[in-house]
């Protein structure tokens, strides 16, 4: 179950990669939510969406802390 709220976050911040505000919203969310180990690889996949899409680097804030 836990598997699935990942594949789930993921798909989600697919979808709202357009608007900065929302994504960051969404990952102040994932973070909550997630196990540990889950945010890890949750990490890797907000790199990658970041270096498609540069202006959603403000949201890495969330994942330093």
């Amino acid at each position: 179950m836990a598997r699935a709220m990942l594949e789930y976050t993921k798909t989600i911040l697919n979808k709202v990669s357009f608007d900065t505000t929302l994504f960051c919203k969404e990952v102040q969310k994932a973070l909550e939510r997630l196990l540990p180990y889950e945010i890890e690889e949750l990490k890797i996949f907000i790199y990658s969406l970041v270096r498609q899409n540069p202006d959603l680097n403000q949201c890495l804030i969330y994942l330093k802390e």
